[in-house]
Formats: C-alpha cells, sequence, structure tokens
C-alpha cells in the first residue's frame, strides 16, 4: 500500500501517518525527516539543503524533489509506505510520479484531511512552549497552571513565529494557492479520497481506516 496524506498546517497528517503505518506495516515518509537524515548522511542533495534546513527555511522544490529522488534509488528503498508533507505541489507530484514509475510502485491512495481554516487557527495560535526545557503547551487544551510560565522548570514561555495567527493565516493562504491544482490531480487520476479532519484524532483515523 502507497499513500499520500494531504492536509493543511496542523492538520493532523504526521499523525494519522504514524497511526496507519502501525496498523498497515508501512514506512512513514515525512518530508521533515528525509531532509534531516539527506543533511546528516551528507548525501550530495543533503549538502544542498543543509542552509535552508539549519536556517528554518522553506527547501526549494527541485532540492525537494532531489532527496526523495535519491531516498528511492537506495537499496532500501521504501515499497509501501506513506508520505506526509510531499508533494506539496503538482510539479511535486508529477515529479514523484516518473520516481514511482521507474520503480514500478504505482500509488494506492492521496487522501485529503480536510481541516476549516479557522479550526486550523485554533489549533496552531494557541500553541506555546518553553525555550529552556522544551516543555509544550496550547492556551485552550493543554494550558500551563501559570500563565506565561511552565510548569515543569518556572521559565517563561514563547509562541514561535510560525504559530502566531497572522503566519498561520499566511501558511493556509499559500496552502490553498497550492492546493486546489494539486487535488484537481489526483482526482483526475481517480486517487483522491477525502476525509474530515475535524474531530478527535481516532474518529479521522476510523474514517480513514474506512476508506481503505
Amino acid at each position: 500500500m502507497r499513500l499520500i496524506l494531504i492536509g493543511p498546517p496542523g492538520g493532523g497528517k504526521g499523525t494519522q501517518a504514524k497511526l496507519l503505518s502501525q496498523e498497515y506495516n508501512l514506512r512513514h515518509i515525512s518530508t521533515g525527516d528525509i531532509l534531516r537524515e539527506a543533511v546528516r548522511l551528507g548525501t550530495p542533495a543533503g549538502k544542498k539543503a543543509q542552509p535552508f534546513v539549519t536556517s528554518g527555511r522553506l527547501v526549494p522544490d527541485d532540492m525537494v524533489n532531489e532527496i526523495v529522488n535519491e531516498l528511492f534509488k537506495r537499496a532500501d528503498r521504501p515499497t509501501d509506505f506513506v508520505l506526509d508533507g510531499y508533494p506539496r505541489t503538482v510539479a511535486q507530484a508529477k515529479y514523484f510520479d516518473t520516481i514511482l514509475k521507474k520503480r514500478k510502485l504505482p500509488l494506492t491512495k492521496a487522501i485529503l484531511i480536510d481541516v476549516p481554516d479557522e479550526e486550523i487557527v485554533r489549533r496552531l495560535s494557541g500553541r506555546w512552549s518553553c525555550p529552556a526545557c522544551k516543555a509544550t503547551y496550547h492556551a485552550e487544551f493543554n494550558p500551563s497552571k501559570t500563565a506565561g510560565k511552565c510548569d515543569a522548570c518556572g521559565g517563561p514561555l514563547i509562541q514561535r513565529e510560525d504559530d502566531k495567527e497572522a503566519t498561520v493565516r499566511r501558511r493556509l493562504e499559500v496552502y490553498h494557492q497550492n492546493n486546489a491544482d494539486l487535488l484537481d490531480y489526483f482526482r483526475a487520476q481517480g486517487l483522491l479520497r477525502e476525509v474530515s479532519g475535524a474531530g478527535d484524532i481516532q474518529t479521522v483515523y476510523a474514517n480513514l481506516v474506512r476508506i481503505l
């Protein structure tokens, strides 16, 4: 089984990919993980991507494609997998198609985990963390006992720039700009399925299992 999970930032793709990988014995391929691995291994593409990864900048499409290609060229390449965070654009999807065709690994499904924008803003903009001990909190779902202070070490909590509401909304704009064409691309191939990602983790997971 070879799956692609599509969804907005904070939509739960990573969580659901981990659950699916355990249930169906799939390799969970996270874009962030393979980028960091390529940098650690010092592969040709990893060396190119290193300045972007270490500075937290978005890695360009061609570099991400090259790193994915390197992964599928390896002797231990994944044959059954769930992809989280790639492809993000039609250009990436077309490139990935060529990789899979060379290896005779046809895609099983591309699944959209659909979550309303306001729910994403609610989830992400409420996140706070402690820079000292790395503990994480959420203003609504998991607040610290004392506002603005870490329960574990008493240090001040901060909000990452990526989690501020204005930044979250900009990220969602970019996601929607790329996503409409990407969904059409998979829909035209008869591969696209959709589930609501607005419920709790187990409800979303049960819906995913149902369509598989």
